[in-house]
């Protein structure tokens, strides 16, 4: 097991929490949610009904924080897919809801549609360092009152594995709710097997709580479904212009919904999923690829080791509008660091231009930079026979190690093959195309999407669906 590296003293760790504490006993958060204000006062945090703040005694979030599950499991339609945090981490998301996407034909950007959402799913089904399928964008042809189906229903269509979504409003989350007890079969059987993860940004910082995803964390903690939140404090904007300050506030926040959900039910898994930025001063540019964004990563993951809790958010995303060498090093410096840190899930996969576009050639890339931090994490196995002494001994000095049967049981396992980055002679590249990392990433995108699997939704499951929900869009790769 690696040996995590740490930004933060034990001693700064524990000055962090208590300062979240004076934060949320002395200001209090601003919670706009009604029915969030009477759960707190029910469990005795002070409420001022006239300004909407609460209040949080100390002993309260001691209380309910300790409640905090160890364990996160997101589930797929497949079992195979299952993934538990922070067992099986650091486990790699795609990153979400971005309104545009490259256009895979023209290489420019457009609004992003459902049947783009189709193309993506078959994509992530097929690349093997993703575990979860958090639906990369928006749906610019779904219909009033479909916001979410339009964006689901392809999802669930070309991919199996653990979905993660959002919802709009209650009445859009009632609509989900139905979609996938239709898919399920009942009500029984999805609660047995939730396929699909919620997840929401319930506090806007600073020090926030708003009125429809609070709800939404509320009915799905009530009703024993997966879900989540995620703190974003933007340091120099929403939060103070400091990593220590806005580690503390941020902190806070994490504290207070997490409190919220155990208040509701006890022992409801959660994730300390954060997106940290500090932003540039010089515009107030959003600068989610930072270096910042990974230290304070590094910061939060600490916190949420001593809180016993699994961490893991946006992290290894880039400013930069192409694949170009800043994509590359904002997206490979930050999640190092974060994985290096214990970070178990990381929302990288996939988008350009902090989080605004989606693009093929990235999720290829980004699947193979997942799968070198996941042969990272996995460290060096230092037994007797690793350590290949006797190997040494028999090889001796001037011979080669090619042949040996020491080195033939390992060549697949202990080194990472790529698929993607290219390693021959410059010559045999040359008769290749001299190809650069993105159009080998297209190539590798367009042989998934010719190959592609058949839909996954029962054609007796898919009439009941299109019964249900009138006009839904068709799901498939091109309208």
């Amino acid at each position: 097991m690696i040996n995590f590296a740490t930004l933060l003293t034990q001693e700064q760790v524990e000055r962090t929490h208590s300062a979240s504490l004076e934060i949320l006993e002395n200001v209090g958060l601003l919670v706009r949610n009604e029915n969030a204000r009477t759960i707190f006062k029910e469990h005795d945090c002070k409420v001022d009904a006239e300004t909407q703040i609460v209040t949080f005694p100390p002993p309260v979030i001691e209380k309910f924080r300790a409640m905090l599950p160890p364990t996160f499991t997101f589930y797929g339609r497949d079992p195979k897919y299952d993934r538990t945090l922070p067992k099986d981490g650091p486990v790699l998301v795609t990153g979400s809801s971005a309104p545009d996407i490259i256009d895979p034909g023209t290489g420019r950007p457009r609004r992003a549609r459902s049947d783009d959402i189709a193309r993506i799913a078959q994509l992530i089904q097929e690349l093997p360092a993703y575990d979860i399928f958090s639906i990369s964008t928006l749906a610019e042809d779904a219909l009033p009152g479909q916001f979410t189906l339009a964006r689901l229903y392809p999802s669930l269509k070309h991919c199996l594995k653990p979905i993660r979504s959002t919802t709009k409003d209650m009445d859009d989350a009632a609509a989900v709710i139905q979609m996938l007890y239709t898919l399920a079969g009942s009500a029984e059987a999805y609660h047995q097997r939730p396929f699909v993860t919620h997840h929401y940004c319930p506090i806007v910082s600073p020090l926030t709580m708003d009125k429809l995803s609070t709800q939404a964390v509320i009915f799905f903690s009530e009703a024993g479904l997966p879900v989540y939140p995620s703190i974003v404090p933007n340091a120099g904007l929403t939060s103070p212009m400091s990593m220590a300050g806005t580690l503390a506030q941020g902190n806070a926040e994490f504290l207070a919904i997490s409190v919220l959900m155990q208040m509701v039910r006890e022992g409801t898994p959660t994730i300390y999923a954060t997106l940290p930025t500090v932003a540039d001063m010089r515009t107030g540019a959003y600068a989610s690829g930072g270096i910042e964004c990974g230290m304070l990563h590094m910061a939060f993951a600490q916190m949420a080791r001593f809180y016993n809790v699994p961490c893991g958010g946006y992290i290894g995303l880039s400013n930069s509008k192409i694949n170009d060498a800043q994509s590359g090093y904002e997206t490979g410096m930050s999640s190092v660091a974060g994985v290096l840190a214990g970070v178990d899930m990381l929302n990288m996969g996939g988008l350009l231009d902090a989080l605004k576009v989606f693009d093929f050639a990235k999720a290829v890339i980004d699947d193979e930079i997942a799968q070198m931090l996941k042969r990272l994490i996995r460290g060096i196995t230092f037994t007797e026979e690793e350590l290949a002494l006797q190997v040494i001994a028999q090889i001796k000095p001037g011979g080669s190690f090619m042949m040996s049967p020491h080195s033939l049981k390992r060549m697949k396992s202990e080194a990472l093959l790529p698929r993607l980055a290219d390693r021959e002679a410059r010559e045999v590249w040359e008769k290749k195309g001299s190809l650069d990392t993105h159009a080998r990433a297209m190539q590798r995108v367009n042989e998934i999407l010719a190959h592609a699997g058949p839909d996954l939704i029962p054609t007796e499951v898919e009439a009941r669906l299109h019964a249900r929900f009138k006009d839904l869009v068709p799901g498939m790769p091109e309208n």
